[in-house]
């Protein structure tokens, strides 16, 4: 655990909000949650694809990495635009909870704290 308490946004192309810290891809953001306290988790689902248009890691597998090693956040929102995806982060995130996988006390929200920006 680190000691600088953060904000983190989980995000490949939307501007990061003021007060967060970005992380583009999965393994930025396991870094970041390896090292620092994360007061409010804020994730997008599909983070992008490599150069052979492979889907990278996406939001959904950030959570199950996150319910696995029982990491925490307190509080998780769901900033995505991909239903499906939103879904099976928010169900993954309240059944790790209630099977005592990560936290109780942690709080998850269906939707965004932040406005979702783009720059050309």
């Amino acid at each position: 655990m680190g000691t600088q308490k953060i904000n983190l946004y989980v995000d490949d192309l939307r501007d990061c909000p003021s007060g967060f810290v970005v992380a583009r891809t999965f393994q930025e953001a396991i870094h970041l949650l390896e090292n620092h306290e994360v007061d409010i988790l804020s994730l997008d689902h599909d983070l992008g694809e490599d150069l052979q248009g492979n889907l990278l890691p996406t939001g959904y597998d950030l959570v199950k990495y996150i319910c696995e090693k029982g990491m925490r956040a307190n509080k998780i929102y769901l900033h995505t635009d991909n239903p499906v995806g939103r879904e099976n982060m928010y169900q993954t995130l309240h059944g790790a909870k209630r099977r005592g996988f990560i936290d109780s006390d942690i709080e998850i929200y269906h939707y965004s704290i932040t406005e979702n920006k783009y720059t050309e």
